[in-house]
């Protein structure tokens, strides 16, 4: 089957955000490489299949339903009171969810196919707006993407600890696999 033109929305309830960290520096065997969930958020898609250009796409995020769902590697396996505290410090420390309570995500183009596309648009994190590519593909009623966000480029200090022995690398990656839903 394949896409066809119209308006959709999507969100937590048609398919998976998920947010992919690594770590790097000399205690990186100390920490984990996380897979946080979001599981508060929505999107709208308009498809014009004969003219991709015409297309857009806006996603909102709530920043405080950020939920650890595995953490890999590290000389330990994580608890649920690492997941807390990783959530806690996301929410307070590093997107500060009490002064901006929305991530946004708003395309400026779209060009490819519906099977095989790319889309630029402007996200916004903690108040800073940068543009960013999304790469993504529709196959077997699904859209599946992924884009690198650069922590820094929005000002974000990407995670440390241990006096800077054990951090973040300041690239994450951002996946979906979403079932879109024609609107009413």
């Amino acid at each position: 089957m394949s896409i066809t033109a119209g308006s959709y929305t999507f969100g937590p309830d048609s398919g998976r955000l998920l947010i992919h960290t690594t770590r790097t520096g000399l205690g990186a065997k100390a920490g984990h490489d996380l897979t946080i969930e979001v599981t508060r958020w929505s999107g709208d898609a308009t498809i014009d299949t004969a003219a991709p250009a015409n297309s857009s796409l806006t996603i909102e995020i709530d920043p405080g339903s950020l939920e650890v769902r595995t953490g890999t590697g590290g000389i330990k396996p994580l608890t649920d009171s690492d997941r807390e505290e990783i959530e806690r410090i996301i929410r307070e420390k590093i997107l500060n969810t009490g002064r901006h309570p929305a991530i946004t995500f708003r395309s400026t183009r779209v060009d490819g196919t519906a099977e095989s596309f790319h889309i630029e648009g402007d996200l916004t994190i903690a108040g800073v707006t940068r543009l960013v590519t999304v790469q993504g593909l529709f196959a077997d009623d699904r859209v599946r993407g992924s884009a690198a966000i650069v922590q820094s480029r929005w000002g974000i200090r990407p995670y440390s600890a241990f006096f800077g022995a054990l951090k973040l690398n300041d690239e994450v990656e951002v996946r979906f696999d979403v079932g879109l839903a024609a609107k009413d």
